[in-house]
């Protein structure tokens, strides 16, 4: 057998290595695209802006949204066969977009085909990375796949800045092609590796439904919820901030910075994140987040570029934490476990979308943007109390209290009839 290469100090297998390299593909092809949706929508087509809001909140919505439906599907199909059917999907989708550039119908069909690849797909490749592997291993395994989505993120933009307006054919032709040539490859993907060895003694041992390790009751799917409804405060609402205090060039010169730190920092702390308890992440990630709002609220190109570094440190701790916390707590398959945190995003980002709108129009008619930051700042130092001690509560009320319960042949029983 030949050897595998290394990423990063350790092995990995030659199937992975693929797949890391596709989620780059996959991601610089798609991010050519969608940020420019607007655009071509809107000035190509001629939609109305808001017809333009109401395609893309709904395509948004089945992306997150449709990874629980990734799930069920690889249960039942495997999750190399879902990667396959996602690829298909998305590759139709593009090429739909090739005459969709002269028919609206087309181009909204081909952005929910797109949507619902999309849906399918990353589930279906984060659970082909870590099924089979060991615990100890997958921290540094879904970080690697987070530095490849991020590189792709970043890459894919200004490499189709050029053709978008231009030669929108082009482009699209080009993706399309691309996709078909990464899903050529995934065909020849091996089956996922099996369970781990510890995961079917538990199995065994009629353990299945304890989780792997146990620090606190604070459940994964709202806390995953929380770190995105907080997070998109930032992605969505800093160009607003930013564009006016400092430049355009700048604000591309923050975000580029943005992408390569979490490239490089994520795989760097993916072992330190892991070793942390669930608790401890949560104050590391929602404080470096309250931090940066705060940071920008103060301003200035030093206020901006500092602030969106300890939102990265926070975004690098809790997406990652979250991810490694479902897997573990859970027992069932990690397709399923990366659906359901898929949808907890998409809960996490609508209602992110629904309050920012709402908060920001409020600082600016009070003559204060910076109040929006600090409002947010608030909410990420206040709700993950407000969760910690929810939960706290609903733990002391399902514990009984000793004697409290009788033996069950003193209980009363309902009456009859």
């Amino acid at each position: 057998m030949g050897r595998r290469p290394r990423l990063g100090g350790w092995r990995v297998t030659g199937p992975r290595a693929f797949l890391l390299a596709a989620s780059f593909l996959i991601t610089l092809g798609s991010f050519a695209v969608l940020p420019y949706m607007s655009v071509l929508l809107h000035q190509r087509l001629g939609l109305g802006l808001g017809t333009v809001g109401i395609v893309l909140a709904v395509a948004s919505l089945v992306q997150f949204s449709g990874g629980v439906a990734a799930g069920a599907l690889a249960a039942r199909i495997g999750s190399r066969a879902t990667m396959l059917t996602a690829l298909a999907v998305r590759t139709a989708g593009f090429a739909a977009f090739v005459p969709g550039t002269t028919s609206p119908v087309l181009a909204v069909g081909a952005v929910f085909l797109v949507s619902c690849g999309a849906a399918l797909y990353l589930p279906a490749n984060k659970a082909y990375l870590v099924e089979g592997a060991d615990e100890a291993d997958r921290p540094r395994l879904l970080s690697a796949s987070g530095a490849a989505f991020n590189a792709g993120i970043a890459l894919g933009p200004p490499a189709a800045a050029p053709f978008v307006l231009g030669s929108p054919t082009v482009l699209f032709s080009c993706v399309t092609a691309l996709f078909a040539l990464v899903g050529i490859g995934h065909a020849l993907l091996p089956p996922a590796a099996a369970r781990p060895v510890a995961d079917e003694a538990r199995d065994a041992t009629g353990d299945a439904d304890q989780p792997q390790r146990h620090d606190d009751g604070l459940p994964p799917f709202a806390v995953t919820v929380l770190s995105v409804y907080v997070f998109m405060f930032f992605q969505h609402y800093l160009a607003l901030y930013a564009v006016p205090r400092t430049s355009v060039a700048y604000y591309g010169a923050v975000l580029t910075g943005y992408a390569c730190l979490l490239v490089i920092a994520q795989p760097l702390l993916s072992r330190w994140i892991a070793a942390l308890a669930y608790r401890d992440a949560m104050k590391v990630g929602f404080g470096s987040m309250a931090a940066g709002m705060a940071v920008i609220a103060y301003g200035g190109h030093t206020g901006i570029g500092a602030g969106a570094a300890l939102m990265c440190v926070g975004e690098v701790v809790l997406f990652l934490k979250n991810d490694l916390e479902a897997l573990a707590r859970s027992s069932a398959a990690p397709a399923s476990v990366f659906g359901r945190q898929r949808l907890a995003a998409g809960l996490g980002a609508f209602g992110s979308g629904v309050v920012g709108g709402q908060v920001y129009a409020g600082a600016e008619a009070m003559g204060s943007a910076r109040g929006f930051w600090l409002a947010v700042c608030l909410q990420a130092l206040l709700l993950p109390v407000l969760l910690t001690a929810v939960v706290r509560r609903r733990i002391r009320a399902s514990i009984p209290e000793p004697g409290s319960e009788r033996p069950s042949s003193q209980r009363q029983r309902p009456p009859r009839g």
